[in-house]
């Protein structure tokens, strides 16, 4: 489960993630989303928030790539300042989570996020993609 950019561990600074766009109750709520996600699927899910260099789908791939297991595997790649999002599904998550149903999720967290409901938009995201997903 990723939530946030990067932190920096050891160097004494606090992690990046408490910088970020999300209130503690929101990182709370996207934690447990990624859980019942995970829990009800069998698959792992994960949510990416920060700069995505160009070409965006490339560097979305490459972060899905980095994750345990890839093959079961779902990252939601969300760039606020780019205006830009990525749902990768792994071999095996794609054939629970055909592109069409990914398309329809990643509508409407973009209806959400032209709302200002960031948080909202990924909870309802993961809810849309693993209830499509179904039980693992």
């Amino acid at each position: 489960m990723t939530v946030g950019e990067t932190t920096q561990v050891g160097t004494g600074n606090p992690p990046e993630v408490l910088d970020g766009p999300f209130s503690t109750r929101q990182l709370l709520r996207i934690d447990e989303a990624l859980r019942l996600a995970d829990q009800g699927t069998g698959l792992v899910f994960s949510v990416f928030v920060g700069g995505l260099d160009e070409p965006i789908r490339e560097h979305a791939e490459r972060l899905h790539r980095q994750l345990a297991d890839p093959d079961r595997s779902v990252l939601i790649a969300v760039s606020p300042n780019q205006r830009q999002l990525e749902i990768v599904t792994g071999r095996h998550a794609r054939k629970r989570i055909p592109d069409t149903y990914a398309k329809l999720a990643a509508l409407s967290m973009v209806a959400a996020f032209g709302g200002g409901d960031l948080a909202g938009g990924i909870i309802n995201g993961l809810d849309q993609l693993a209830s499509h997903a179904g039980k693992g």
